[in-house]
């Protein structure tokens, strides 16, 4: 496994293990552990970097002229990673509902 595709594969390790670091977070959260969810998400967000390094390699190769062909495996890995975006602010602000629950 060469180029594209062991870039795609490193972008869709970073951004599950973000993922999963993220609901964790939410699981803390719940159980009253903000400190632990808190931990959870600082984790989340250097594999979601890593996985954004990743594809900002991609991104100014094929601006300096390198063309990439149409690969689906990196279009998973695109969409991993935007839908680990998305449950990252979801579940921000659901961390912020359960603080406010809570104090109430």
């Amino acid at each position: 496994m060469e180029g594209l595709e062991a870039v795609a594969f490193q972008m869709i390790s970073h951004v599950g293990t973000a993922k999963s670091l993220i609901m964790e977070a939410l699981y803390e959260a719940r159980e009253g552990r903000y400190e632990a969810a808190e931990e959870k998400l600082k984790k989340s967000r250097i594999h979601m970097v890593e996985g954004h390094h990743a594809h900002s390699g991609l991104i100014q190769q094929e601006a300096s002229g390198q063309k990439m062909e149409f690969s689906l495996l990196l279009m998973h890995a695109e969409d991993q990673m935007m839908s680990a975006e998305t449950i990252n602010d979801l579940v921000a602000e659901m961390i912020r509902m359960y603080r406010e629950m809570r104090q109430k």
